[in-house]
């Protein structure tokens, strides 16, 4: 079965506000067993939202319209809506005296214009809101199904949840959509889909798609069964492209990077600390997002200019005049710093040119080199990284968690590193 979702609002077509609302209905109609086959963003104009609701009801089993059920004057889903199927809107005398009670509850007395929120149209079905003035609907209308729903998504989620999931399930086919996904870190999106095409190309009840987003890629494989059935040939795909990208794949059920690498650490008994330079934390926050990551992260140090590195994380001066600040020798001498400094077992630094200024011919713009010590060697890694500051920063984090992940995976195969030891583990273990 068909469903569209019809997002209301002027403010989704500027650059300042994200649709965010659609990415959780197509995942629960998906389970449900309807296929998502259009989205549409459409202004806050009557006639507009009134034409896009008239062509939805022509090739759509079921319409979830979002928005555009406040008190103001811009707020024309409901009028829309009702002129569309010809039916009146009237206020609901008990909905007034709900969204008034929730007014008092907070102690202020209800503004007349929040009345609008009552009207409903008839024949439809009020859905309360747990959280919000302005209640939902369901209507039907010639076999097709319309949801009109809040735009904040707690109320819409909470909505959608306690009254609108179980209508949808009751009217859904036998069929629903499963996914399996596979997160991968290490290779390019072509590099993936030359080992991967050939096998998912034999599975043709198996949708695969591959999506690349800051220096990983994620292939996503969906399977249409019926009710009660496992995704048999979905669990066999992802089993056989587990076995083709090995241990490119870092995981199968959903965990980001960060959080499979503090598991690991957690597993290996391993503290970790960093020092970052271009990237300014972006590496921390990431790897702090973990719930129990205090585990095993103990801190870091934003070292952006050279009196840093040299204060906190003990950069020699001679090293940083010789080489320069976005060099192996200084990412290396950085993780070196910031373990001593913070008494970790590890210390994993990114230092680099983020751009859009400061490149040179030997040192362009998005060049990274990511720092790993550990109690006895250093190693480094170098990178280009094409795209805008914000793009360079986020996938110099992206590297050095991968980094750190091939370093412990190494180390549990009892083959860490591959460079000779590193004179400068030999240093105090405090900085000087």
């Amino acid at each position: 079965m068909k469903a569209e979702i019809i997002a209301v609002g002027s403010e989704l077509l500027s650059p300042d506000r994200l649709d965010t609302n659609s990415l959780f209905l197509t995942e629960k109609l998906n389970e449900a067993g309807f296929r998502v086959h259009l989205k549409t963003i459409v202004g806050d104009r009557k006639e507009d939202i009134a034409r896009v609701v008239a062509a939805a009801l022509e090739r759509s089993d079921l319409i979830m319209i979002i928005g555009g059920l406040g008190p103001t004057d811009d707020d024309l889903t409901r009028p829309a809506v009702a002129g569309v199927l010809g039916r009146r809107l009237r206020t609901d005398p008990d909905v007034v005296a709900v969204i008034r009670m929730r007014f008092a509850a907070r102690g202020v007395v209800m503004p007349r214009i929040n009345e609008r929120q009552a009207q409903v149209i008839d024949g439809a079905q009020v859905l309360s809101n747990p959280f919000g003035t302005a209640p939902a609907m369901w209507i039907e209308e010639k076999g097709v199904k319309i949801a009109l729903l809040p735009g904040p998504p707690r109320e819409l989620q909470a909505i959608y949840l306690q009254s609108v999931q179980p209508r949808v399930e009751a009217c859904a086919e036998g069929k629903r959509l499963t996914r399996r996904s596979l997160h991968v870190v290490g290779m390019t999106e072509s590099e993936v889909d030359s080992l991967a095409a050939p096998v998912y190309r034999r599975y043709r009840n198996v949708e695969t798609t591959i999506l690349a987003s800051s220096a990983q890629i994620f292939l996503h494989l969906n399977e249409w069964v019926s009710r009660g059935e496992e995704p048999a040939q979905a669990i066999e795909l992802a089993s056989r492209l587990e076995q083709v990208l090995g241990d490119a794949v870092y995981s199968t059920s959903g965990e980001s990077l960060e959080a499979v690498v503090g598991a690991m650490l957690r597993g290996s008994g391993r503290s970790l600390s960093v020092a970052e330079s271009c990237t300014a934390g972006m590496l921390a926050a990431r790897i702090t997002r973990v719930p129990g990551s205090s585990d095993y992260f103990l801190g870091g140090v934003l070292c952006y200019s050279n009196i840093v590195k040299r204060e906190l994380c003990g950069v020699p001066a001679a090293l940083l005049d010789s080489h320069g600040a976005v060099s192996a020798e200084v990412a290396e001498a950085l993780a070196g710093g910031v373990r001593r400094a913070c008494k970790s077992s590890l210390g994993l630094s990114i230092t680099g040119v983020a751009g859009p200024g400061g490149g040179t011919v030997e040192k362009p713009v998005g060049l990274v080199y990511i720092g790993l010590a550990d109690e006895r060697m250093s190693w480094s890694d170098r990178r280009v990284i094409p795209g805008d500051r914000e793009s360079v920063r986020e996938r110099a984090a992206t590297y050095a968690l991968a980094h750190l992940r091939r370093y412990l995976l190494d180390e549990s195969r009892g083959a860490p590193g591959t460079r000779a030891e590193d004179p400068r583990a030999t240093l105090p273990e405090t900085p000087q």
